[in-house]
């Protein structure tokens, strides 16, 4: 026979507000994005690529530039993003970002060699299992509902 009580459980904490689960989610993103691309630096012949002008297989230039320092500070963006936008806007924002990085995220295995596969398929896959988890967090975002004004709420109203 089990006896239960309203006893609290040891480990339980306050609940976490979603906007720091996501900020969270954003930030294990963004750093597990630098990780990789640091990583990919002791792939044969990628500095060598590097010191040569090329980043993959496309010559280095201000614009190549440009959209890179665009797609890496968009997970640092959505760190300070998901703590500062009212919620409508903030589950929005994280629903259309972590959409769009999904094929983003998945194109970085593209021209890959069967060797490195592990390589990529764990990275991505982490990748894939933090956005996962951020558009989870955003969609299943907990609503409260109005509260009608009456009784209860007159001593909130101010007097006009």
């Amino acid at each position: 026979m089990t006896i239960r009580t309203n006893a609290p459980r040891l480990l339980d904490g306050p609940p976490i507000p979603v906007q720091a689960k996501l900020a969270a989610a954003w930030a294990s993103f963004m750093f597990l994005y630098v990780y990789v691309d640091v990583l990919n630096f002791y792939k044969p012949g990628v500095v060598d690529g590097i010191l040569d002008g090329l980043m993959w297989r496309f010559d280095v230039s201000p614009t190549l530039v440009t959209v890179v320092l665009v797609s890496v500070s968009i997970p640092a963006m959505m760190v300070a993003l998901s703590m500062t936008l009212p919620a409508r806007a903030n589950r929005a924002a994280n629903l259309v970002v972590a959409s769009l990085l999904i094929p983003y995220s998945i194109f970085n295995a593209a021209g890959t060699s069967w060797e490195w596969a592990a390589f990529y398929a764990i990275s991505i896959g982490l990748e894939l299992l933090l956005l996962a988890f951020i558009l989870r967090s955003a969609w299943t975002w907990p609503r409260t509902h109005a509260m009608p004004a009456g009784a209860e709420t007159s001593d909130l109203r101010q007097s006009v």
